[in-house]
Formats: C-alpha cells, sequence, structure tokens
C-alpha cells in the first residue's frame, strides 16, 4: 500500500531564440475549427546549430501540454483540448540552447473536456501525467525501469480513459496527475493568477470501472493545491485488499489515517464516487464528505498544510493505482470526471 502523497513537479523552459531556426506547422492551419483532440503536424530545421533540432512541443493558451514533447524535428500528436477559440504554438528547441515557433489560432468545436461555468467535466479525456513509485519511499519516477509501467487509453469504453498499470516490482504504484487549474493546464492557465486565491471547495465526482478489484491494492483520488508556498492536498485512498476502508490524508505528517469509513466498491461494474473538499477560511483542509454508489458518509476532517516543496501554482487532480505483491497487471476506467470548483 502507498505510504506517501507526491509533490508537484515544475516543468520550466528556458531558451533563446535562434534566428535561422523555422516550425512549418501542416496541421492545423491558422483559424482552423477542428474536433478534440486537435491533431499537430510539424516540422523543423535549424540552420544555426550544427547538432540539430533536439524536441519539438505544443503550447495551448501559453501552457505547454508534456504530453505533446517528442524528440526530433518531426511531431505528430494529438492534444485534447476544450471547447473555444485557443491561442497555439509548436516550439522546437535545438540542442545549442536555441529555440522558434509558429503561433496560430484555433477554434476547437465539440472539444472534450469542456469549461461550464465553475465545473471541469470529461476530464478523463484531458492531458495527464504519469510517474511511477517504488516502495518504500514511494518517492515519483519518470523512467523507472521495467519495475513500474503505466499507459493510458482515451476513448477506451465509449468516453471512459483507461488507465493500466504493469511492471514486475511488488507493492509498485503509478501516480496520473491532471493539471486542471494554473500552470500547465490547458483548460484554466490563470496566468494572472486571479482564479486560484479565490477557490475554496472543491468537489471530485468521476464513474469508475474495473474487473479487477482483487488484485488492485489501493485505488486514490485526490485533489492538490499549491498557492502561496503552501501544499494542499486532499488525498483520498480506497483500501481494498487491506481493510476495505477509506483513509484521508495528513499533510504535515505525510501520512494516512483512517476515516472511519467502509470502501466496497462493485467488481465489474461502474462505481459513481464523489468526494467533498474545502480549503478553510482560516487556510486548513477540510475533508467533509465521500459518497460511494448513493452511499454518503459525513467525515469532517481538519489537516493543516504542508510547505509547498517548489513554486509550482494550480490545482491537479490526481488518480493513482496501487499495485499488490506478485505484482498483478490491471487497468482502471474512468468517465465522467468532473471537478466543481468555487
Amino acid at each position: 500500500m502507498k505510504r506517501c502523497v507526491c509533490s508537484a513537479i515544475v516543468f520550466s523552459t528556458f531558451f533563446s531564440i535562434s534566428a535561422f531556426a523555422s516550425v512549418s506547422v501542416s496541421t492545423p492551419t491558422n483559424g482552423a475549427t477542428v474536433g478534440s483532440p486537435v491533431q499537430f503536424v510539424a516540422s523543423s530545421s535549424t540552420s544555426t546549430c550544427s547538432k540539430g533540432v533536439a524536441s519539438m512541443g505544443v503550447y495551448i493558451d501559453n501552457s505547454l501540454i508534456q504530453q505533446s514533447v517528442v524528440s526530433g524535428s518531426h511531431l505528430n500528436t494529438s492534444v485534447p483540448v476544450a471547447s473555444g477559440a485557443h491561442h497555439a504554438v509548436v516550439e522546437e528547441w535545438d540542442y545549442c540552447g536555441g529555440a522558434t515557433y509558429t503561433g496560430m489560432t484555433i477554434n476547437v468545436s465539440g472539444g472534450n473536456p469542456r469549461i461550464s461555468g465553475n465545473s471541469l467535466t470529461n476530464l478523463q479525456k484531458a492531458p495527464w501525467v504519469g510517474w511511477g513509485e517504488y516502495p518504500p519511499a514511494y518517492n515519483i519516477c519518470s523512467s523507472c525501469g521495467g519495475g513500474v509501467t503505466w499507459s493510458w487509453n482515451y476513448n477506451a469504453m465509449g468516453s471512459a480513459t483507461r488507465f493500466n498499470l504493469g511492471g514486475s516490482k511488488p507493492y509498485s504504484d503509478v501516480l496520473f496527475v491532471n493539471r486542471a487549474i494554473g500552470q500547465g493546464s490547458s483548460l484554466v492557465p490563470d496566468g494572472n493568477h486571479t482564479v486560484l486565491p479565490n477557490l475554496h471547495n472543491f468537489v471530485y465526482d468521476v464513474y469508475f470501472f474495473t474487473a479487477s478489484l482483487n488484485v488492485a491494492e489501493v485505488l486514490e483520488f485526490d485533489v492538490a493545491m499549491y498557492l502561496n508556498g503552501k501544499s494542499y492536498t486532499w488525498g483520498n485512498q480506497c483500501r481494498l485488499i487491506n481493510g476495505h476502508a477509506w483513509d484521508i490524508w495528513d499533510n504535515v505528517n505525510h501520512t494516512w489515517v483512517s476515516a472511519n469509513v467502509p470502501c466496497y466498491p462493485i467488481n465489474n461494474g461502474w462505481n459513481h464516487l464523489t468526494i467533498q473538499m474545502q480549503r478553510t477560511s482560516s487556510n486548513q483542509l477540510l475533508v467533509q464528505s465521500i459518497q460511494l454508489n448513493g452511499n454518503n458518509a459525513t467525515i469532517n476532517r481538519y489537516f493543516n498544510p504542508a510547505s509547498a516543496p517548489s513554486s509550482w501554482y494550480g490545482v491537479t487532480l490526481n488518480f493513482q493505482m496501487d499495485g499488490d505483491y506478485r505484482p498483478s497487471a490491471y487497468s482502471v476506467y474512468l468517465d465522467k470526471l468532473t471537478l466543481n470548483y468555487w
């Protein structure tokens, strides 16, 4: 069973602009109306760096989409983008520290996820980032070897995204992170810091399906907020093999504590989970309630925030899968994933 909730990773890009480099984007064209996910096809070249182009990537509304970054001078990738008008940039970075880019405006029709008032819906189709975790420290790793492997597949069962855990290391875990608001978000970038400071209430609402509850050690559903040097992680894990109970995360002491609430999801059927959380007026974390398949449990437990390990700014939705002693590979589907915030 996982013993830690891991911190946000900060992605920073520092570059100088190369005067004799170019990025040619064939898809989409400037001003085009496209569906989501948006396919970007581009190539790049540089005459100022003899070593050539190192990598390429896509920005949506000034936020780099990490899953779009590829090595080399050719890019062909699909990026989930919300409905509406967006500014997109395709950028290349060379081996000499230079970079250049081509920008465009795109109009996304019928895209997923969607922004509706103070709700982000269908977030299972938003860009995700994944990391592995090895016992006993459970520090995250991006290149973890064969001991733990992971992947995700959009539209794997209707609109649901399938998340997969594998590998050979017993009790290894996979953390999937969705940057919903703030840095790295293609939905609510909040570059002027006008949204995040005013947020105090969060509701994590999701439908999940798996036929492998017998080998899933833990399923974890978190909201994390990084603001003003503080780290707020509303961690909620359903222990399956070891006790069938909910635990919640103590930020300061870096440990799980029992919520004194049973957790018995349906195997081989859809489950509906709703978790309500709050950042109080005194900046404490409050886990208010957990509702699974219509069974509502009032928690009302308070915790203090921890010091943020970095200057990363934003709100993430996290989903984690924990492996068992064998370990056994398994998959979980998420659908209708919504974050309500106000």
